[in-house]
């Protein structure tokens, strides 16, 4: 399908959708955009079939990268709702919500005001973004949050594991999903990644299954990416 980019008038002719919402074409990946003609946190934008694609920068997303790594099990879709932990500026909940679209929402959890304010005139834009001030260890902070259908976390943390672990069991339905990279370094500056990989996954074990996993190198060094269901 050859498809011209609105901004340079580069063509591609490979693309194809690999999960829902969730268009590549060789090593470039698109969301539909929701907010058609906005080009935050993505320079290229373009028309296909009717609608509007926004390129997902791997280099600026871990989902991005974990993608073209490779991932075979992405279960974000339309109409989901989920709860991001460490959602930032904002950067990589847009194209989540690119994906959930207006009957989605994603309660993004962050403990920065400043980031929190940042992310605010992206919520106002897209509708289905709602920024939480609060600490992704204290979920009491936020427990009028209803049930979720997808948890995600981006958390640098020694005590990732243990946040994802509880807020799942206190938001996450019954076999609802989970996505998260165990960041190496966050948890141990001495020990190796593929050790900190195994002790971290045995842990979760304890509350998930694993659906998939990618190590995140050269787009993220000592990153872990895993897709798990709540069991």
């Amino acid at each position: 399908m050859r498809e011209e980019h609105l901004n340079s008038g580069v063509q591609y002719f490979q693309m194809r959708e690999i999960f829902p919402c969730v268009w590549q074409d060789g090593k470039h990946l698109f969301t539909k955009n929701l907010v058609p003609g906005d080009r935050t946190y993505s320079k290229n934008i373009f028309k296909f079939k009717g609608f509007e694609l926004r390129e997902w920068n791997p280099h600026r997303s871990k989902p991005a990268a974990a993608i073209l790594k490779g991932l075979k099990q992405f279960p974000l879709q339309k109409g989901m709702k989920v709860l991001y932990l460490g959602i930032a500026s904002g950067q990589t909940a847009t194209f989540f919500s690119d994906i959930v679209g207006k009957s989605g929402i994603i309660y993004g959890i962050e403990i920065s005001d400043r980031s929190i304010r940042d992310t605010l005139p992206l919520a106002e834009k897209r509708g289905n973004i709602a920024p939480i001030l609060a600490d992704a260890r204290k979920p009491e902070e936020y427990e009028w949050i209803e049930d979720v259908d997808l948890i995600f976390e981006d958390v640098a943390s020694d005590d990732q594991t243990p946040i994802m672990i509880r807020n799942s069991e206190r938001f996450l339905r019954k076999n609802g999903f989970a996505m998260m990279a165990i960041k190496a370094r966050s948890i141990d500056v001495v020990k190796s990644p593929d050790e900190i990989y195994r002790k971290e996954i045995e842990k979760l074990k304890k509350h998930f299954e694993i659906l998939d996993k990618v190590k995140l190198d050269p787009y993220e060094k000592d990153h872990l990416f895993l897709v798990m269901k709540k069991i």
